[in-house]
């Protein structure tokens, strides 16, 4: 079961989108893998690490967080996440 899942809609190719999403997630040391229709990815932030995967349907970015801290709610995790990718 999934911590959170919630949907990202771009406007951009799934390949400059996700080379964003990639270029974010390994300037906080994190780790990105996948290609233009699934993968996963993990960061850790200030000592806490969120773990996830996504899946791209469309002009969607399906994002399943799998792990987080239980003090940071899903909603900060979609608002940033939003706001790095558009």
């Amino acid at each position: 079961m999934s911590a959170c899942n919630f949907t990202i809609p771009f406007t951009k190719s799934a390949t400059e989108i996700l080379e964003k999403a990639k270029k974010t997630v390994e300037s906080q040391g994190g780790t990105f893998e996948g290609d233009t229709t699934k993968g996963n990815f993990d960061v850790s932030i200030f000592g806490n690490t969120i773990k996830g995967s996504y899946t791209v349907n469309g002009a969607e970015l399906n994002i399943d967080i799998i792990d987080k801290p239980f003090l940071v709610p899903c909603n900060m995790i979609e608002s940033y996440l939003s706001s790095q990718l558009n």
